[in-house]
């Protein structure tokens, strides 16, 4: 799959260096992904979870590094596209404030 939007995951290890190896893994295994819905998604990744946002939509989340940090993403299985909306503490996923922004 296409990952748009690397630079977040970029940001976010910067800030938080334990959580680089487990996003750069992610980002590898996401791009050689041809997932075609969120059961394929757990086949990798048992925690992800597709969370209604305040639009609508849904969006993808992993937790990162056990469940230290969340990633929030957005997949476009019919176009074999991933796009990172952002990488959180927990505390800050818990405040539910990202789900206002998507």
């Amino acid at each position: 799959m296409q990952v748009i939007n690397r630079q977040a995951l970029a940001r976010f290890w910067k800030k938080h260096p334990d959580a680089r190896g487990w996003l750069e893994r992610w980002l590898a295994t996401a791009e050689r992904a041809s997932w075609q819905g969120i059961h394929e998604v757990r086949s990798c990744y048992a925690a992800a979870d597709g969370v209604q946002v305040e639009s609508g939509n849904i969006v993808t989340v992993f937790n990162v590094c056990g469940s230290k940090y969340r990633l929030i993403v957005t997949i476009s299985y019919a176009r074999d596209v991933i796009y990172v909306w952002e990488v959180l503490t927990h505390a800050e996923y818990d405040r539910d404030l990202w789900k206002e922004k998507l």
